[in-house]
């Protein structure tokens, strides 16, 4: 079962890295991998509100073959990504941040799905396995 959030004002960000602490903790996460899962949490969910115009986390639990894990969804519903192959390269970025945000979420996570079409939106899909 999964629930969700909307991410929308930089108030949202902080419940939203609050919510998968608090997730992350009762998965059973130790703290590295809690500051992981909330670091990407973070990224992604900014990145959602400077370029998406704001969208949606949605959580849930999962396991694979006795392993738990959390699998964390940010959607939006901007103008997408161009040139996703360079949005994933360390260093670049569309706005003034430091481009780290896709590629940082991307290390901190064992699975790590995007898709983007222009002018629809994008979609980030993470997961960390304990």
């Amino acid at each position: 079962m999964s629930e969700s959030m909307p991410i929308v004002t930089s108030q949202d960000v902080v419940l939203a890295r609050q919510t998968v602490r608090k997730l992350a903790q009762e998965t059973g996460f130790g703290i590295v991998d809690q500051t992981k899962l909330v670091t990407a949490i973070s990224e992604l969910a900014r990145n959602a509100i400077s370029y998406g115009g704001g969208g949606e986390l949605q959580w849930e639990r999962v396991s694979d073959n006795g392993k738990k894990g959390l699998r964390l969804t940010v959607a939006d519903r901007g103008p997408g990504i161009a040139d996703l192959e360079l949005a994933m390269k360390d260093g670049w970025t569309s706005g003034s941040g430091l481009g780290m945000g896709l590629p940082g979420a991307k290390r901190l996570v064992n699975d790590f799905h995007i898709t983007t079409e222009v002018g629809e939106g994008t979609t980030v899909v993470v997961t960390k396995w304990k």
